[in-house]
């Protein structure tokens, strides 16, 4: 029997939208929205892939240290946790549903902060947008989701 030694997760996550206030997405801060729920976090996929539950597992939102926590730094330590598990990030590929803000200008950016976090380079590293031409919660501006699956692999 062949040991597998590659994980994949492929993970949709959803996110309401306020007006007004922050929205940090790949480490990239866009201002006048906010994502309710903590918006699209690249840990949740990568946690995920390992077995590892989802983000809440590590940092529950209960806690008051991880309140208004950098994304990025615990994207860090997902990545710290991964490795002393013997994983390493193959790529990560995201796709984020947003009516608004139109995103293409902040992709290189999302994709050199992910990737820096995760300690990969940059080629390693998919994140793309797109709308749904004002169909569904995302295409009415409601609110975000985004696709994404992260491949790793034993060390």
């Amino acid at each position: 029997m062949k040991k597998i030694d590659q994980c994949e997760n492929t993970t949709v996550l959803v996110a309401l939208l306020l007006a007004g206030i922050l929205l940090v997405m790949g480490g990239y801060r866009i201002f006048s929205y906010l994502c309710e729920n903590g918006g699209m976090n690249v840990t949740t996929f990568l946690l995920g892939a390992a077995a590892l539950g989802d983000i809440g597992h590590l940092f529950p939102d209960t806690d008051d240290r991880w309140k208004g926590a950098d994304s990025l730094k615990l994207l860090e330590e997902v990545v710290r946790v991964l490795a002393d598990r013997g994983y390493q990030i193959e790529n990560i590929d995201a796709t984020i549903l947003a009516q608004r803000p139109k995103l293409a200008p902040y992709i290189d950016e999302m994709r050199g902060n992910i990737a820096d976090a995760c300690r990969v380079d940059i080629a390693q590293v998919s994140v793309k947008a797109t709308t749904e031409e004002g169909l569904g919660f995302t295409g009415t501006g409601a609110g975000m989701a985004a696709h994404a699956v992260a491949l790793i692999e034993k060390a």
